[in-house]
């Protein structure tokens, strides 16, 4: 038998959808929760995209060691299967649209009015009330919304999206963070929680060189700095072209620096004045970038890559995803496990982030359910047998 999880014994019902609510679920499931996924008639939204596209490979991944029923939240006979289940569980989680649940009667004053100690988890755009609740909120929208965009790309260029979903992940992490601390508090209040977790709050704190900024002497720093530090205030501090490809280096003090500089052959620049101290570098920023340009120029990523880690300079290989994917690194740490997939063939597919000490272990790893696969399990538990599910089916209700 596997050794008991942290959240062995902690049940969830997740009605939650897309990236956000999803991932934060997904953590609670690798960490031994039993997470049952109620979705609508045709499954959730993200599992009815076009698989053949690889648009549903996120579904995939956000799902897997979870439980799937189906189930019509908005027909009397589910509402009263879903109270049902509410008295099971610990932890409701959702990421509708603000108001949804309570119009529906399923609303934070229903649910711990049946269950006290339930968590009852909601993550949107921009919070449950105020201002901005009713606004559509999209990964896209709460960049725009948040700033984030506002301080991404280059100067002399348009806002920019960020490459990754970073307010729907950012969105789904503080979700889980809040879920746990609320479990936390449970156990001496014997209390269930509210809880209330938007994107835009989440990536506020991601800006923090960016804010900074604003709060320094110079008033000459455009918001948009490409791939520069987002406050001007250290150097070297981007992205660099190689013969085939780019490098990132980060000098976060005068030793990188100086190990930079005998790495390229110029130890003249250690004591040069231009150049010594960090504020040095940063007046004379183009300078800097310019020498680091003409030696990154003159070697292939990987070699420059081995030569500045040898040399202990803080610094990447820009690296394409597919190669990502494959790095045995991350298979052998266990982010990444290879997975015989019923859709997609053999895939790697990640795990928990979420590593304890001590030989905690994670979920066995599962791939996400088919659509309703655990209805007569679940609803089993009830007291509902096959022939009543026949009948909520024919119903509509499930």
């Amino acid at each position: 038998m596997q050794d008991r999880l942290p959240l062995s014994g902690i049940r969830v019902l997740d009605l939650t959808q897309i990236y956000n609510g999803p991932y934060a679920t997904f953590l609670m499931a690798m960490a031994g929760a039993e997470v049952i996924k109620i979705e609508p008639h045709g499954g959730e939204y993200l599992r009815r995209r076009d698989a053949s596209s690889g648009a549903g490979m996120p579904f995939a991944m956000l799902n897997a060691c979870k439980h799937s029923v189906s189930l019509n939240l908005k027909s009397k006979r589910g509402k009263e299967m879903f109270l049902e289940l509410v008295k099971t569980a610990d932890v409701v989680a959702e990421n509708y649209a603000p108001g949804v649940m309570d119009r529906l009667g399923l609303g934070w004053d229903v649910l711990s009015g049946i269950n006290p100690r339930l968590i009852f988890a909601s993550g949107s755009g921009y919070g449950q009330e105020g201002a901005y609740q009713d606004l559509m909120a999209m990964d896209l929208t709460v960049q725009a919304m948040s700033g984030l965009m506002s301080v991404t790309g280059n100067p002399d260029g348009a806002p920019m999206k960020s490459g990754a979903a970073v307010c729907d992940f950012s969105g789904g992490i503080h979700l889980y963070g809040a879920i746990m601390t609320a479990l936390y508090e449970r156990m001496t209040t014997n209390k269930g929680a509210r809880i209330d977790v938007a994107m835009i709050d989440t990536v506020y704190m991601m800006m923090a060189s960016n804010i900074g900024m604003l709060f320094g002497a110079r008033k000459d720093i455009p918001l948009r700095t490409g791939n520069r530090h987002g406050g001007l205030s250290l150097s070297p501090y981007s992205v660099y072209p190689t013969e085939d490809g780019h490098v990132s280096i980060i000098c976060n003090n005068d030793k990188h620096w100086a190990a930079l500089c005998v790495c390229m052959g110029r130890e003249d620049l250690i004591t040069d004045s231009r150049t010594a101290t960090n504020r040095g570098r940063v007046e004379n920023m183009q300078f800097v970038d310019d020498v680091i340009i003409e030696y990154t120029t003159r070697f292939k990523t990987n070699d420059i890559a081995e030569k500045l880690r040898l040399g202990k300079v803080p610094s990447a290989p820009v690296r394409p995803l597919p190669e990502v994917m494959k790095d045995e690194a991350l298979h052998e740490r266990g982010l990444l496990t290879k997975v015989n997939h019923p859709q997609y063939g053999e895939v790697s597919l990640p795990r928990s982030p979420l590593l304890l000490t001590r030989g905690a272990k994670q979920a066995e790893y599962r791939v996400n359910p088919e659509f309703a696969a655990d209805n007569a399990r679940i609803y089993g538990e009830l007291g509902i047998g096959a022939d009543e599910l026949e009948a909520l089916k024919a119903e509509g209700v499930i």
